[in-house]
């Protein structure tokens, strides 16, 4: 499918976005690929939805649908695509917008199942107009599921920058074809759980090294503030993907490693939960009967407060930091 050809459903998922949902929307309706627009207002107690209304550009694209409460991000995305028909599907958060020809770079050939391109992220705290990004060689690669979990492993002390951050356009019939949809009960971590299984079922995942996505990022984010319960809720999706039959040995290997990364950030976490609820005393008997989780808890716990030490002498600074980008990108 070529760019001129293809139909593409962008699905906002949105709760309490009326500030920043006007620009996402635009973004995507002037792209000339866009079929639809689903904006699902997941139980909002602003004015999401008649903001989202207001941004209509009369061609009959945009549709906005509403949740009496707040669902999440996956039931909300899976929502839209059960109200939707284009075969292509593009996900942009509620906070970022599309680069203008994002869809004209993005969709030049047909040998994908899923693509994605470069991430510009924006300090929330500076100006966050749309940047003048440069031009990127797109240096075209794909990716197996051994390199996206290893981009998916967060380390401490470098700036988030997971693969699993990565917006790629989705073919609606390989996700039909396999029965793949977001799970529902997970709050953290859908995007990487839905591509890992897609990737088990052999996606092609193509990524281009170009920029047509902007982020903004803000220190109140919903990804900082996840539960010590959706951390537990991922690593046991990864575990669901390896209980799956006929599962290769690498993909095992692979899976395996994530789910011990993350269970090791849960067990760290629940740990500081029976801390501040019970004590030390408590919270250190029950670690004890459990003695597999005490590398994560001990490593965690003194990475925590070498993180603490270096803070404090560290000048504080309101300064927004400028622009970075996902994926290291050759300017041509």
């Amino acid at each position: 499918m070529t760019s001129s050809e293809a139909s593409v459903c962008v699905i906002i998922a949105a709760k309490n976005a009326a500030d920043t949902i006007s620009r996402a929307i635009s973004s995507a309706l002037r792209e000339r690929q866009t079929a639809e627009v689903i904006v699902v207002d997941d139980g909002s107690s602003d004015r999401t939805a008649e903001t989202s209304i207001a941004a209509d550009d009369g061609t009959g694209r945009l549709k906005v649908l509403r949740l009496d409460t707040n669902k999440g991000p996956a039931f909300a995305r899976n929502h839209a695509i059960a109200n939707s028909t284009a075969p292509l599907i593009a996900i942009l958060d509620a906070d970022d917008f599309f680069l203008k020809g994002r869809f004209d770079r993005l969709l030049d050939n047909d040998d994908w199942d899923f693509v994605a391109d470069n991430i510009v992220f924006i300090d929330a705290r500076g100006d966050i107009a749309e940047p003048d990004v440069p031009y990127f060689a797109a240096e075209p690669r794909f990716l197996d599921l051994g390199g996206f979990i290893e981009g998916n492993i967060s380390r401490r002390g470098k700036a988030r920058g997971e693969i699993g951050f990565l917006k790629p356009v989705m073919r609606r019939n390989f996700l039909n074809a396999h029965g793949i949809r977001y799970k529902e009960e997970l709050r953290l971590g859908e995007d990487y759980d839905l591509y890992a299984r897609a990737l088990v079922k052999g996606a092609r995942y193509k990524i281009l090294h170009g920029c047509g996505y902007g982020a903004v990022v803000r220190p109140d984010s919903l990804s900082g503030r996840h539960r010590t319960l959706d951390l537990k809720r991922l690593y046991e999706a990864d575990r669901a993907i390896l209980a799956s039959p006929d599962l290769p040995r690498e993909a095992k290997g692979w899976l395996r490693l994530h789910e011990r990364h993350i269970r090791g950030r849960y067990e760290l976490r629940n740990f500081l939960d029976l801390k501040a609820k019970a004590g030390l005393a408590r919270a250190g008997l029950t670690a004890l009967t459990n003695p597999a989780s005490l590398p994560s808890i001990v490593g965690g716990v003194a990475a925590d407060k070498l993180e603490a030490r270096k803070s404090r002498h560290r000048p504080a600074s309101d300064k927004p930091m400028p622009p970075r980008y996902l994926l290291p990108a050759r300017v041509i």
